[in-house]
C-alpha cells in the first residue's frame, strides 16, 4: 500500500487497523483455522476501534467511513487473517443495508448492537438450487394478515448459528427479480433453525451453515424497504460486499509476498541467498506489479461507488474478478517460492491459499462479474 497516496486520516486508519491485525488476529490465525474457532470476543475487540459499523452513519452508532477508506481496512485486517476480515466485511454490508434501507424504528432498534458487534449479522441469499442465478430463488413470504411467514433454505450463509440477525431474501411475488423482498429475521424468531457447519477447505475460522426457515413467521415491520424491492437492495450490497472481498485478498496475498521476501532472504542454495537469485527476485517483482494493479483498480471502483457513479456496479465486478483471482494466484506462488516449507501448515502459506481461493467464488462468482461487465459494455453500445 503506498502511503503517499493516502490522505492523514487514512494513514492513522491503517496504522491502527494494522496495530489490532499484528496484535490479535496474526498470533492466532493458524489455531483458529485449525481449530475452527470463530472469536467473537475479538470481532468485539474490533468493534471498539469502529469496524463494526464502517459505514453506518455516526448519529446511528457507525464510523461514518467512505469505501475508499474501508477497502484500506479490509486490506489491512486481511494481513492478519483473511477469514476473519472476510466475515468483518459481510457483517458491514448488512449494517450499511440495515442503515441505507431500514425506516427510523429498525435503524434504531438493531444499528447500536450491530455497530458494537453485540449482535452479529448474516447476509442470506444464496440457496441450494439458485447460487449464480439469485434471481431464481425459491424462499417464499407469504403474507398472513399483518404477519409474513417465510419457508425456504439458504446455503453458504457465514457466521450462521452464531449471528443474531439474519438479512433474507425471499420471494413475495412473481417469477424473477422483481417479486424478491428483503426481510429481517432474528436469531430466536419460532421456525429458525441451521444445518451442522460445512466442513470446508479454507474460511475455517468462521461458521457456513444452511438457514433453515419453517413458516418462521415476521410482524410486517420485519420488512426492510418496499414489497418487491428486495433483488435491487440485494445486489447494491453486493456492490460494496464485492469490494470488500477484493480487499481481503489483496491483503491476504501482500501477507504471502511479505512472507516470501523473508524467506528467500534467510534460504540458501548454490553458495547464495534465494533472494540474490534473479529468477527468483522476477517472481516477487511480478507478484508485487500485479498487487499494484489489483489495489488501483479496487480504490478506482471504491471512489466510483463513493460517488455513486453509474458504472460502480461493473468497476465493482471488474475489481472483485480481477483482485481475488491477483490475490489467489499470488499466494500460490508464495507457497511455490517457499518450496516445502509453503506446504507446511505451521508456516502459514498454505492456510492463505486456502483462505483466498473462495474469494473467487463468493459475493458473485468470478464467472458472474464477468457477465456483468460484459452486459455493461454491451449496454454502452445501445
Amino acid at each position: 500500500m503506498t502511503s503517499t497516496l493516502l490522505t492523514e486520516e487514512q494513514q492513522a486508519l491503517v496504522e491502527t487497523t494494522l496495530d489490532f491485525a499484528q496484535d490479535h488476529l496474526a498470533p492466532h490465525a493458524l489455531d483458529w483455522d485449525r481449530d475452527k474457532h470463530f472469536p467473537v470476543d475479538v470481532l468485539r475487540k474490533a468493534a471498539g476501534l469502529g469496524l463494526g459499523g464502517i459505514y453506518v452513519r455516526e448519529e446511528a452508532g457507525g464510523s461514518g467511513l467512505t469505501r475508499s477508506d474501508g477497502v484500506l481496512v479490509f486490506e489491512t485486517l486481511a494481513s492478519g487473517c483473511p477469514s476473519i476480515a472476510g466475515y468483518l466485511s459481510i457483517h458491514n454490508m448488512v449494517a450499511w443495508m440495515v442503515d441505507h434501507y431500514g425506516d427510523a424504528a429498525q435503524r434504531e432498534r438493531l444499528l447500536p448492537r450491530l455497530c458494537a458487534m453485540d449482535d452479529l449479522a448474516s447476509y442470506c441469499l444464496t440457496e441450494p438450487g439458485a447460487g449464480s442465478d439469485a434471481a431464481a430463488l425459491t424462499t417464499r413470504a407469504v403474507r398472513d394478515g399483518d404477519d409474513w411467514v417465510l419457508t425456504g433454505v439458504k446455503q453458504f450463509i457465514s457466521g450462521a448459528g452464531a449471528s443474531q440477525v439474519y438479512l433474507v431474501m425471499a420471494r413475495t411475488g412473481c417469477d424473477g427479480p422483481d417479486g424478491i423482498s428483503v426481510f429481517l429475521v432474528d436469531k430466536d424468531d419460532p421456525g429458525l433453525t441451521f444445518g451442522p457447519n460445512e466442513r470446508k477447505m479454507g474460511w475455517n475460522a468462521q461458521p457456513t451453515r444452511q438457514v433453515v426457515l419453517d413458516s418462521v413467521r415476521l410482524p410486517a415491520d420485519r420488512l426492510l424497504g418496499r414489497v418487491g424491492d428486495g433483488f435491487r437492495i440485494a445486489m447494491s450490497g453486493l456492490n460494496g460486499g464485492r469490494l470488500g472481498i477484493a480487499a481481503c485478498s489483496l491483503g491476504g496475498a501482500r501477507s504471502a509476498l511479505d512472507r516470501s521476501l523473508a524467506h528467500l532472504a534467510d534460504r540458501e542454495a548454490f553458495g547464495q541467498r534465494l533472494l540474490d537469485a534473479q529468477a527468483l527476485r522476477f517472481r516477487l517483482a511480478d507478484m508485487a506489479t500485479e498487487l499494484a494493479a489489483a489495489r488501483a483498480l479496487v480504490q478506482q471502483a471504491a471512489q466510483a461507488l463513493d460517488r455513486a457513479d453509474p458504472q460502480a456496479p461493473h468497476l465493482c465486478a471488474m475489481a472483485k474478478r480481477f483482485a481475488t483471482d491477483t490475490g489467489y494466484s499470488v499466494a500460490d506462488r508464495a507457497l511455490q517460492l517457499h518450496g516445502g516449507y509453503g506446504y507446511l501448515s505451521e508456516y502459514g502459506i498454505e492456510k492463505i491459499v486456502r483462505d483466498l481461493r473462495v474469494h473467487q467464488i463468493l459475493e458473485g462468482t468470478n464467472e458472474i462479474m464477468r457477465v456483468i461487465v460484459a452486459r455493461g459494455l454491451t449496454e454502452a453500445l445501445g
